[in-house]
């Protein structure tokens, strides 16, 4: 899928993890399986504040929502995902969360309509858990409208 990246500073702050000690590979299996995200063959290496993830994903959606949850974790600013998906789909786009955004701004600016935040929102599931909680420097998955 390629390299990602993210805003080192920012994200989910894993326990003993800061942005100077970065998480290890298993605290991110942890933070991958806490969200109900899976692949088969799931394999994680952290290098410093880079983590690389390779296996196979149910579909597309999973292999991004993997890819969010490991750099939206404090500590991470790169994911070079060789995740490959047993469902072919399209990419969706990656936007980084910036300060005043919310979901129907993000919405408006995507997809030049601002209801469609639900569609922003259900596709970051489970990774959010309501369509107001979100931050600056967290990147959000935006699919294509069906």
């Amino acid at each position: 899928m390629g390299l990602f990246s993210f805003v080192k500073s920012v994200g989910e702050k894993l326990f003993g993890a800061s942005e100077a000690k970065a998480a290890t590979a298993d605290e991110l299996k942890k933070e991958v399986a806490k969200h109900g995200l899976n692949a088969d063959g799931l394999n994680i290496a952290v290098d410093g504040d880079k983590v690389s993830v390779s296996g196979t994903a149910m579909s597309q959606a999973d292999a991004e929502k993997i890819i969010l949850a490991l750099g939206n974790t404090i500590g991470v600013a790169q994911v070079d995902s060789q995740l490959v998906s047993k469902q072919a789909e399209p990419e969706s786009r990656m936007y980084t969360v910036k300060a005043g955004d919310n979901l129907s701004k993000i919405s408006k600016a995507m997809y030049g309509n601002p209801n469609h935040y639900n569609e922003i929102f259900e596709a970051n599931k489970p990774l959010l858990k309501h369509p107001d909680k979100i931050y600056p420097g967290q990147v959000l998955r935006i699919p294509a409208l069906g």
